[in-house]
């Protein structure tokens, strides 16, 4: 009798042992792991910054897009024109003086 009663004793310290090591670890997966709570918030972080980044690029999009239409057959800005050959081209007018 004695010996099912310490046998018995040592299995539930056994379940009990093996329900807290498993406590443990969802507790630790539910916090450090791959879909953990840090993580989520580095993600977040992460999101927040590609975000700020695609309306940055999208600012100089609209930018670009602005001048190519400034510059097509359709609508042609004179002002920007002689702005852009004088950069790309280095071109002057004879009386103007260059200075760089």
């Amino acid at each position: 009798m004695q010996a099912q009663s310490n046998s018995s004793g040592i299995l539930m310290i056994g379940f009990s042992a093996f329900v807290v090591a498993m406590v443990c670890y969802f507790t630790y997966a539910a916090i450090q792991g791959n879909f953990g709570m840090f993580r989520q918030m580095q993600v977040e972080a992460q999101e927040e910054l590609l975000l700020r980044e695609l309306a940055g690029l999208q600012a100089e999009k609209a930018l670009i897009a602005n001048k190519t239409r400034r510059l097509s057959i359709e609508y042609l800005d004179l002002d920007l024109l002689d702005e852009q050959a004088r950069k790309v081209l280095g071109l002057a007018r004879g009386d103007e003086i260059i200075i760089r």
